[in-house]
Formats: C-alpha cells, sequence, structure tokens
C-alpha cells in the first residue's frame, strides 16, 4: 500500500509531529510506503519526495503589504499547495491519503485533489480546526462552543484568534468557505485521539460513522514498574508555554507553595515565565527550555507526578501518554480529553483553579510510597491497553480496511 501522508511541519514541533513520524514508522515496518507531504524548512528531516513540498510560510512574521495580501490568500487556500500536491499524486499514485496538521500552511486547497482523483482519504484531528477558527474552541481564557454549528463570524466579534481583527475575519472566512462548499466531504473518516473529541464532532453535525476514537500511541513497550528516582520530589510540566496550556494559572499555584516544580518546553510565554520566576516565591521553580529525548526520559524518570493544567479542550496529549508509560500519576484539569487519562491514577482540578492545583501538587509529593505505587501502577496499567503500538495498529488497521486496504 502507498500512503501519501501530510502534515505542515517535517520536524517535531508538538504533539501532531510525534504522532505522524510514528504513524510514518509503523506504516513502514509492516512493508507499506509513505509518500511525504510538508512544508520546506531547514530543519526538516530528510524526505525523498521534499522537492514537492510548499514554499515556507511565516504568518506571524513581519512582512510588507503585498506579502500580507498574498500571505491572507494562501492561508485561505494555496494555489502553490494544490499544484505541488496534485504534482505529487500524479507522480507517485498513492492508494490513500492520511492528513494531519494541513491547514494554514498548506491548505484545504490539497482536498480539491483528493476530491478529482477519488482518492480515498483519512484525516486525524489533532485540534478543533474543522469546527473551531482559531482550533482551540476557547477565547481569552473562557471554553466557547459558538461556532461549533456553523456561527464563525462570533470569532470576529469578539477577536478569538491572538487578540486581533483582521486574523480573526480571515480565520472566520477560510473556516466559513470551506465548510459551507462541503469539501471536507471527501475525508471518509476522521480519526479522534479522544472521546471527547468525536462527541463535539457528533454535535458538530458530523455522521457517527465517520468518526473514529483512536487514542495517541508511543513506538515504545510497556514497562512492568516505575520507581520514583530522584533525591528531591518535584512535579513536572512538559509542553507549550501558553496561555491555553494553563501556565499562568499553574504560576499562581507554585507562588509560595514550597513545592517543586519543573517547567520543560518553549513557548510565546517564555519571556513572562522568566520575569515571574525572578520574583520571590519561585526559588523552586525552574524553567528547563526544551529536552530533547534523553533529557526529557531523565526528567520523566525522577519525576513524581505530571501536572496538565490546560484550559482547553485538550486533546490526547503526548506528554501525558508518556507519563503513564513511565508510570507517573497525573494531575490535571477536568476538561476536553484528560479525564479519559487521569482516572484513579491521579487527581482531577477544575480549570483555572490554582488552589486546587497547588493542594494536589502538595498531596501528590506527599503520597506514601505503596499508595504512589498503586496510582503508578494503574497509569501503567492504562498505558497498556490504550496507547502501545500494536494497540494503535489494530485500531487504525480496521479503518484501513473499511477503505478496503490491509494496514
Amino acid at each position: 500500500m502507498r500512503v501519501l501522508m501530510a502534515n505542515k511541519f517535517h520536524y517535531m514541533v508538538g504533539g501532531s509531529e510525534t504522532c505522524y513520524f510514528s504513524m510514518k514508522r509503523l506504516l513502514e515496518t509492516r512493508g507499506h510506503t509513505v509518500i511525504d507531504f510538508s512544508m520546506a524548512d531547514e530543519k526538516n528531516v530528510p524526505s525523498p519526495s521534499s522537492d514537492y513540498f510548499v514554499g515556507n510560510v511565516n504568518y506571524n512574521g513581519k512582512n510588507s503589504l503585498g506579502r500580507q495580501l498574498l500571505l491572507a490568500r494562501n492561508f485561505v487556500y494555496s494555489p502553490e499547495a494544490k499544484k505541488k500536491f496534485e504534482r505529487l499524486v500524479h507522480d507517485t499514485k498513492p492508494d490513500l491519503v492520511h492528513l494531519h496538521m494541513f491547514h494554514h500552511q498548506l491548505s484545504p486547497s490539497i482536498l480539491d485533489v483528493i476530491k478529482k482523483y477519488r482518492i480515498p482519504a483519512v484525516y486525524t484531528a489533532h485540534d478543533l480546526q474543522l469546527l473551531c477558527p482559531n482550533y482551540k474552541m476557547a477565547r481569552h481564557g473562557t471554553l466557547c462552543e459558538a461556532c461549533l454549528n456553523g456561527q464563525v463570524f462570533s470569532c470576529v466579534r469578539n477577536r478569538c484568534v491572538m487578540d486581533s481583527f483582521t486574523k480573526s475575519a480571515l480565520a472566520a472566512l477560510e473556516n466559513k468557505l470551506h465548510r459551507s462548499r462541503g469539501i471536507y466531504g471527501v475525508l471518509r473518516c476522521l480519526i479522534l485521539p479522544s472521546e471527547f473529541y468525536r462527541q463535539l464532532f457528533l454535535k458538530a453535525g458530523y455522521a457517527p460513522e465517520r468518526l473514529v476514537h483512536i487514542p495517541n500511541f508511543l513506538n515504545l513497550p510497556p514497562l512492568e514498574e516505575a520507581a520514583r528516582e530522584t533525591k528531591e520530589p518535584y512535579i513536572l510540566f512538559v509542553g507549550r508555554l501558553c496561555e491555553e496550556k494553563g501556565l499562568r494559572t499553574l504560576l499562581r499555584a507554585a507562588e509560595g507553595a514550597d513545592v517543586s516544580l519543573h517547567l520543560a518546553g518553549t513557548g510565546r510565554m517564555e519571556e513572562e515565565i522568566k520575569a515571574a520566576l525572578r520574583k520571590p516565591g519561585f526559588s523552586r521553580v525552574k524553567l528547563l527550555g526544551f529536552l530533547e529525548s534523553e533529557a526529557l526520559t531523565a526528567e520523566m524518570r525522577g519525576a513524581s507526578a505530571l501536572v496538565l493544567p490546560s484550559e482547553w479542550y485538550e486533546n490526547g496529549p503526548y506528554a501525558a501518554i508518556e507519563a503513564l508509560r513511565w508510570g507517573l500519576p497525573l494531575i490535571g484539569s477536568r476538561v476536553g480529553g484528560l479525564p479519559e487519562l487521569i482516572q484513579e491514577n491521579g487527581m482531577l482540578v477544575s480549570p483555572g483553579d490554582a488552589e486546587g492545583f497547588r493542594a494536589a501538587m502538595r498531596a501528590v509529593l506527599a503520597l506514601p510510597d505503596a499508595e504512589w505505587k498503586r496510582m503508578s501502577g494503574i497509569s501503567l496499567r492504562l498505558y497498556r491497553e490504550n496507547h502501545t503500538a500494536e494497540r494503535f495498529a489494530e485500531k487504525l488497521g480496521q479503518v484501513y480496511s473499511r477503505l478496503g486496504f490491509t494496514l
């Protein structure tokens, strides 16, 4: 089987790329050919099809007026992406297309090629882009479902995209245009990494037979047991340093709390966080920056728990799945797909509740060894049951078989 997989980034950025490259390896180890389509970038993993990649696009950089107008057009519908995608389809003749993150840098223009050549297509929804112009269903720190049924111009009224009227209007236009022309109908199956997301798509009117819940996975074997390997117990956060991840709430929770907290990641809040950590009350909070695989593994092995204070409809975050694999208890917001990952292996807190997160972090750090091991065992079991490559392949194989292919 020849599978054309598209994702706007061809290097590690976040969870969607972890899924993209993990799935690519999974398919290739089973003897299938994976054809890449992405955006050109000097950081890209080498690819035989890189000549077909679209030019690099930065929608947040400083550009001339002419360049801004060109980017705005491509944001909504990219002729370049359509042309190069069609050339790639023509030259490689894929049996199946599997899309990941394709909006904006690649744009839904590539869906017209899929429709023209009648290629079976699957889409893994890593976020809520099809349902919400700002992809998060959150605005200015508040959860919001105003655009769920197509009333997307509330996004403009509320300036939901970076608090910008222009960017919000462009995002709303893109969302409305492609919904109204029905092009998402070419996606035969939508894979949702959380049951919560599946329910949202049902609520938005998607037919249930098109929606399949398949949890995210790691190409790593499950462990039998875990143990805290640190002299100083600490709580770990891993992810983008941005508002929707609940970083401001987490800082309020940690201030003066006598709780050791390690923050691993980068993002637009990095300078704000650095400034906060220079103030009294944050002496036990460490900002680690982006961690490569070995360093992140060391942090996971040494942590007492992973904290996920998200304030948007989180899907199935890879930080949480990796923590399950290492047998860590989880402390997370009662929002989105997080409650599906946090059962008796941790604690759920209302999003934005700094006092609740402070209490939960203190409680986990104070757990007796026997109780910590009990929670750890549940995390390990959840990983074995839901997030291994074997389990993912079984469910993905069922999706592909419906389209006439064997994984």
